[in-house]
């Protein structure tokens, strides 16, 4: 497999997209990973073996790992200093979102669930049915959220602390980019953007929501009263998992499946978009990893690439990653509170 390859179900929704609270003023951002988990571990077809690919197992805190630790102050310094005044990619995880009350996967607090995967979405009709039924009533709640401080110190931090050749991001929600980070790789798509699977149109997820309400109106009616079923039945038994009646669009243009842009499990990420995420690492001198966990290949392959070239890799996560050993640099502890002091050392807090 080449580096800008097919990396079939290596691949991740880190979303995308390791979450907690939310921002001033803002109540909790939908649990967009729920979108995207399987509803029951039947087959969606009746009896029988399940149709459209194997599923996944369970996602959740990884079993006995040491979360809540944190790296001395010397550490931190070595990092920095490590970074200082060098070209940096920065490549990022859910982790980045927690302070925006999008919640994660892998992370201490995460609720486990099983992902669906794309063979899954596109196989099953009521696959689709409980996707957009999901996302429908999580989607106002979703457009709510806003950057956290980690998006806005990272966005500081550039050029004060290092210039940043470009932050490629695992997570499908723009807060990097409305953080005034720049230029953004979403190596995993945006879940503000629809994209047929048949003729490649891309369309807003706006104008999609308010089809769908047109189309579902005992759904929209009820719309309020089904966000907060769903968001106290983190597991999946919420009243909007048994929509099975839910009804959706085709493509307007080609009647083809409709799909949100972004990377589901077991999907290869857009081809072109891995080209300038290896770009941005072969203009850099260093990389940064942002609260991801690096468990699939998506994220690991930078590190391992940025290895091969001999550049220094600093990890920042709460939490065990896959590439620990791979590290010049471990640092433990919570994004919002490491980004602050390297922030405050170069006189860049925003």
């Amino acid at each position: 497999m080449d580096e800008v390859g097919e990396v079939g179900r290596d691949e991740e929704l880190d979303g995308s997209a390791e979450h907690v609270g939310s921002p001033a003023g803002v109540g909790p951002a939908a649990d967009v990973g729920r979108w995207f988990a399987t509803a029951t571990s039947r087959p969606l077809d009746g009896p029988g073996p399940a149709r459209g690919g194997p599923r996944l197992p369970a996602w959740g805190p990884m079993d006995g790992a040491p979360y809540g630790l944190r790296s001395h102050d010397d550490e931190i310094a070595e990092a920095l200093a490590l970074l200082r005044d060098r070209p940096v990619a920065v490549l990022t995880g859910a982790g980045m979102s927690t302070g925006s009350g999008l919640p994660d996967y892998r992370g201490r607090d995460a609720v486990p669930r099983t992902p669906m995967t794309y063979q899954e979405f596109m196989g099953h009709d009521l696959a689709r049915r409980r996707y957009w039924a999901r996302s429908t009533v999580g989607w106002e709640q979703f457009r709510r959220a806003r950057p956290g401080r980690a998006h806005r110190l990272l966005a500081a931090l550039d050029p004060s602390a290092f210039p940043v050749t470009s932050v490629i991001t695992q997570n499908v929600d723009g807060l990097h980019a409305a953080a005034g980070s720049a230029p953004v790789i979403d190596l995993h798509g945006r879940l503000d953007r629809v994209r047929c699977q048949q003729c490649g149109a891309l369309s807003s997820r706006i104008a999609l929501h308010q089809r769908m309400l047109s189309m579902n109106p005992e759904l929209a009616a009820r719309l309020p009263e089904l966000a907060a079923d769903a968001a106290q039945a983190p597991d999946g038994d919420a009243e909007v998992d048994r929509t099975s009646s839910f009804r959706y669009p085709p493509c307007a243009l080609c009647g083809g499946i409709v799909k949100p842009d972004v990377v589901f499990f077991g999907e290869s990420a857009r081809r072109e978009v891995v080209a300038e995420a290896f770009a941005a690492l072969a203009d850099a001198r260093a990389l940064l990893v942002l609260g991801s966990s690096l468990t699939v290949q998506s994220g690991l392959r930078f590190v391992r690439a940025a290895r091969r070239q001999d550049k220094p890799v600093v990890i920042l996560n709460d939490g065990p990653t896959r590439a620990d050993a791979e590290a010049t640099l471990r640092v433990h502890g919570r994004l919002e509170d490491v980004l602050a002091r390297w922030a405050a050392a170069v006189g860049a807090i925003p």
